[in-house]
């Protein structure tokens, strides 16, 4: 149902996404990507590398790396898909917020709510760097 392919949304870097191979109706779970939770506290290790960057929040005390296509979704502020963290199964479950049609990328808010419109960690970094260099 679903493959990894470049991504438009590259902003002029390499950059792959989630696309489907398929029309994806609206409720359908098309993907559960296994999760690798660890405690908060042990994010700082990963602040490092460019995991930091994938990971999940997973519940209150714990953020999670994924497996499978988990970690490769780009973002959106108008998603067509959605997720949910399955804790009894240790996967974050994805599936169509709206009807996708085969070819089209599938997007998630980055935020965790489909309607969250909070600035991203990347997007203020950018703005400081554009700050800082003029």
């Amino acid at each position: 149902m679903i493959e990894i392919k470049t991504s438009k949304l590259s902003n002029g870097e390499l950059n792959r996404g989630v696309f489907a191979t398929v029309d994806i109706p609206q409720g359908v779970v098309f993907h559960q990507a296994p999760a690798l939770p660890y405690p908060n506290e042990e994010h700082v290790h990963l602040e490092k590398t460019i995991f930091a960057d994938y990971a999940f929040e997973f519940g209150e005390h714990h953020s999670a790396l994924l497996l499978g296509y988990g970690m490769l979704f780009n973002h959106s502020y108008t998603p067509n898909t959605h997720y949910d963290l399955n804790f009894d199964n240790l996967t974050v479950d994805f599936y169509a917020y709206t009807d996708v049609k085969a070819g089209e990328e599938l997007l998630i808010n980055y935020n965790g709510e489909v309607d969250n419109e909070d600035p991203l960690w990347f997007y203020e970094e950018q703005e400081a760097k554009e700050a800082k260099s003029e």
